[in-house]
């Protein structure tokens, strides 16, 4: 199936959600239009074509290092050189300083043509955060120019094979050198795109232990650990001692080389300290909270591309003569359910597109000074990142059904969504982690004034009465919340992160529908953004409300039994 840019739905949310206009002078309505239709067909063009032997062939582990597909080193030179990956970057370092709004939708366009393609550009603005908020200006000068052309890839290296989520438990040592610098030891699992043969250098961010640092998370630092040390010109030189040991079997993504890395099993792996010895957790929080609205982007590009095959699909397939309307077979688009299916694709798409693209716009107000925007871009990012991947999840489970036994068939592409989507809700801080987050940190934001600025502004301007009942609910729960125990709150967190989530995507789609009804354009798109927003107010708010018992419950029930008794 063919890959269609959805260049008419982002434009609208640009300009009816993000306020894109609002974030830049440079972002004008003709500048808007040409780096979106740009991008699109670039995707379409480079990217897309390749989705299908990235997901059958996948990357390879050699031992001269990793090897991608035939076509990716070639497409990805191609991004470079069209300067997609500069779109967001520092104008000081070679990009073109246009909003991360902007530059999300650009991502988005590229990973809904090719997910596992689109993690390598993603990790890179992880990386370049990191170095413009914690790098030295020395280091700004020397690395920024490459990662921001996209012509060498960053990667952010945590995971331990003993310490998972545990960041604190991290075994990983490095030791300061006569020159300043350090040796750097240790190994690092789960590191996408550690290795590929796309780019001339990889810059890793890796986080170790310097001698005598405190156990736990204060005992922490972060190192830039290149593939390749810089020659007297700046150029990649010597080896730096980064081994590639292998690269994970996985379920999906298979374009993503997931790559366990060994640093320094020759002793002879040097890294520059970025920021400050024990700064660790704060620079790591830097790359994690980019990069965890932009894995809630990739809910969205699942769920879009997901949702394009499954309507393309429906509108071929031939079969049984719909109930009550004669006996001739149609096209199973014409069913109830079927269309049931589909609009519910298209409207929690459209919703986390809404919500991810509304929590970037304020990574761009607080970057220009905005601190309200800032503490709402704190409590929107693990409902972007949760919701939005659980909504790729959900439709693409959805677009597997559409397809009935087809969508089973690996052939049929439908099946490659589903297996590509699942990682999504574990990697950068499992879903049940940003609940966690929300009900811990965020929540006790201001003791919830930053949660309840959110819903008043919602409920001032939402209109149906389900919606009001929902955002009510929220705050019920959140003031519950804000008295209760730990385990408590705990036990609640994940049925209230999506009762939050659905009750601002319930907001965002109402406001689209309703500018949608008075607007002029494309009549086939204004009626689709309509029905989708009526079908996610009238079902699937109503759904949410029913997770009010679970979110309220405390966690006795969980606690009834021992760990053994799990196991009867």
């Amino acid at each position: 199936m063919s890959f269609t840019p959805a260049t008419a739905e982002q434009r609208f949310v640009l300009e009816h959600i993000a306020g894109i206009s609002e974030l830049s002078e440079a972002a004008t309505p003709d500048l808007v239009d040409a780096v979106l239709e740009g991008a699109g067909a670039f995707a379409a063009g480079e990217w897309a074509p390749l989705d299908r032997a990235g997901d059958t062939v996948g990357a390879k582990w050699t031992p001269e290092g990793v090897k991608m597909p035939a076509g990716y080193p070639e497409a990805y030179k191609a991004y470079v050189e069209g300067g997609w990956g500069t779109i967001g970057s520092p104008e000081a370092y070679g990009g073109q300083g246009l909003p991360f709004t902007l530059a999300t939708a650009v991502l988005e366009t590229l990973g809904t043509a090719n997910t596992g393609f689109a993690l390598c550009p993603t990790l890179n603005v992880g990386a370049i955060e990191s170095l413009v908020h914690h790098g030295t200006p020395e280091q700004q000068d020397l690395w920024l120019p490459k990662l921001s052309t996209g012509e060498w890839t960053g990667t952010m290296n945590l995971t331990e094979p003993q310490a998972g989520s545990d960041v604190g438990a991290l075994k990983s040592r490095a030791t300061p050198r006569a020159d300043g610098k350090w040796s750097i030891t240790g190994t690092k699992i789960f590191i996408s795109f550690g290795d590929h043969d796309m780019a001339d250098n990889i810059v890793h961010l890796v986080l170790a232990r310097t001698p005598d640092a405190p156990p736990g998370t204060k005992g922490i630092s972060l190192f830039l650990v290149p593939k390749y040390r810089l020659d007297a010109n700046g150029n990649p030189g010597e080896f730096n001692d980064v081994r590639v040991v292998s690269i994970e079997h996985k379920m999906g993504l298979h374009a993503s080389p997931t790559c366990v890395l060994s640093f320094g099993d020759n002793g002879d792996c040097v890294g520059e300290l970025i920021g400050p010895e024990l700064g660790g957790m704060r620079a790591m929080f830097t790359m994690m909270n980019n990069a965890r609205l932009n894995v809630g982007l990739q809910g969205v590009q699942v769920a879009e591309r997901a949702t394009q095959r499954a309507v393309a699909y429906a509108r071929e397939r031939i079969q049984s003569a719909r109930a009550g309307a004669g006996r001739e077979p149609v096209a199973i688009i014409e069913h109830p359910d079927v269309r049931r299916m589909l609009l519910r694709m298209k409207a929690q798409t459209m919703a986390a597109r809404a919500l991810v693209y509304l929590a970037a716009s304020q990574v761009d107000r607080a970057n220009a000074g905005d601190a309200a925007a800032k503490a709402r871009l704190e409590l929107l990012t693990p409902l972007a990142k949760a919701h939005g991947t659980d909504i790729g999840n959900e439709v693409a489970s959805l677009g597997v059904q559409v397809h009935g036994g087809m969508g089973y068939i690996e052939e049929t592409g439908a099946a490659q969504h589903f297996r590509d989507a699942r990682i999504t809700p574990i990697y950068e801080g499992t879903n049940g982690i940003q609940a966690a987050d929300l009900v811990g940190r965020k929540l006790s934001m201001d003791n919830g004034g930053t949660l309840f600025a959110l819903t008043a502004q919602v409920r001032s301007e939402a209109q149906d009465a389900g919606l009001i009942a929902l955002i009510e609910a929220c705050e019920e729960v959140g003031r519950h919340m804000l008295a209760s125990e730990v385990d408590d709150r705990l036990a609640g967190s994940y049925p209230f992160l999506t009762m939050l989530s659905v009750a601002v995507c319930g907001w965002l789609m109402e406001k689209q529908g309703g500018i949608a009804a008075s607007a002029e354009g494309d009549r086939a798109f204004l009626a689709m953004k309509q029905a989708a927003a009526r079908f996610y107010v009238e079902q699937i708010v109503p759904e949410a409300m029913g997770l009010k018992a679970a979110a309220l419950a405390n966690a006795d029930v969980l606690y009834s039994i021992n760990a053994e008794t799990f196991a009867a």
